[in-house]
């Protein structure tokens, strides 16, 4: 639609020849929240600039259109746009596995029993302690604990002359043991019982009890899939390529190795670490820079994100730890405009800092969770037709000249 003609359409406001509006105007315009537009600009689908004489950010009004005319008029979708799944549903807010709340698996459920309904598959875990062993003299004590995974599985790979293996039960035996390497890599601790149960004393020195042991798989569920994400859709290509389980993950942990996905969770901690002892300071100083808080608001979700609701609820209920974090969490959410709600990244901020965790702890609980949901996608990626993410190019650049 022409917006010259369209009576819906706010007047923009006019500077250097181009139009802009406001970020107001825009959540008009796209039928969305603040804090969603501010997830497109911090995923590069918006670009914020600032105009002498107005408060606020303001947006380029053709850049508007595009993301408008994108969303509302998309051409039929090709494979890297679509992709028929099984295992998770997000659907008014909610969130299931395999038709399954994510929420009621977290409240009674282990990871690898979450692992086991995303596979199909017993889990048959174990972790390797020569390699744990070896990344982590390797890595060094300072090493964040995503680098150090991301050795175990580049390590596992290269010692594992039939990784390329890609029925069920090979995938899904190799994943478990990446992943049980995964925990024990990241500091001192048992080398017996649950992934929840041996991660705890690695991330914290608070002591484990049955109650944060619960909270800890909690996390791990909810965090386990979550659809389409990037992490997601590398880890299918990886797969669809036809590429070894330990490809898959690799590719995974590319894309999540970013401020866009996985360190999302990294700028909420550093956020809410902040706000600890004067909450207000820390919300005034985001407010002034005009820029979304961290942790805050989803482009998938439109009202609440229940993982986030999830965790938070079982926080409050529980003894221990530095109880300024639910104060702080608090204050948080009472400053957030009408609409906008806390993302599952400031409630894994929220469980680190609360109990003394590690300052990657909340990004490293991400990753070896996601690993998981991973799995499972390159389990349905391998009966899929080879190589069928192949999206063409739109060639934008000199065009040779005619001989």
């Amino acid at each position: 639609m022409d917006r010259m003609h369209s009576r819906r359409f706010p007047t923009p406001i006019r500077h250097d020849g181009r139009d802009y509006l406001t970020t107001d105007q825009v959540s008009k315009v796209l039928g969305v929240k603040t804090s969603t537009i501010y997830s497109y600009v911090s995923r590069g689908r918006l670009h914020s600039q600032r105009i002498s004489g107005h408060d606020g950010s303001v947006f380029a009004v053709d850049e508007v259109e595009r993301l408008r005319d994108g969303v509302r008029h998309r051409p039929p979708a090709g494979v890297a746009e679509r992709i028929a799944t099984q295992l998770t549903l997000l659907r008014d807010d909610r969130l299931h596995y395999r038709g399954v709340p994510a929420t009621d698996l977290a409240r009674d459920e282990t990871l690898e029993g979450v692992a086991a309904l995303l596979w199909q598959r017993r889990w048959t875990g174990g972790a390797d302690p020569a390699v744990a062993a070896s990344v982590r003299a390797l890595a060094g004590p300072a090493s964040r604990g995503l680098d150090r995974i991301r050795l175990v599985v580049d390590l596992l790979g290269a010692r594992d002359p039939l990784r390329h293996k890609i029925d069920d039960e090979s995938v899904t035996r190799r994943a478990a043991a990446v992943i049980g390497t995964a925990v024990d890599v990241i500091g001192d601790g048992p080398s017996e019982g649950s992934l929840a149960q041996r991660l705890w004393p690695r991330l914290t020195d608070e002591p484990a009890t049955v109650s944060t042991t619960r909270l800890l798989d909690a996390a791990l569920i909810l965090l386990a899939d979550h659809d389409m994400s990037a992490g997601t859709v590398a880890a299918r290509v990886g797969a669809s390529a036809r590429g070894s389980v330990y490809a898959v993950l690799g590719a995974g942990l590319g894309a999540f190795d970013g401020p866009m996905h996985g360190g999302a969770t990294t700028l909420a901690y550093r956020f809410l670490a902040g706000a600890l002892d004067d909450p207000t300071a820390a919300l005034a100083e985001a407010h002034y820079g005009d820029v979304a808080i961290p942790g805050t608001g989803h482009v998938v979700y439109r009202h609440h994100d229940p993982r986030a609701e999830c965790l938070i609820a079982m926080l409050g209920r529980i003894g221990g730890g530095d109880r300024r974090v639910m104060a702080a969490l608090a204050a948080v959410v009472d400053s957030l405009a009408e609409g906008d709600f806390v993302n599952s990244d400031l409630a894994l901020a929220a469980l680190a800092l609360r109990f003394r965790m590690r300052p990657d702890a909340a990004e490293t609980i991400f990753a070896i969770a996601r690993m998981v949901g991973w799995v499972a996608h390159a389990l349905e990626e391998y009966r899929a037709p080879r190589l069928r993410f192949r999206p063409e190019g739109i060639y934008t650049g000199v065009h040779p000249q005619a001989r």
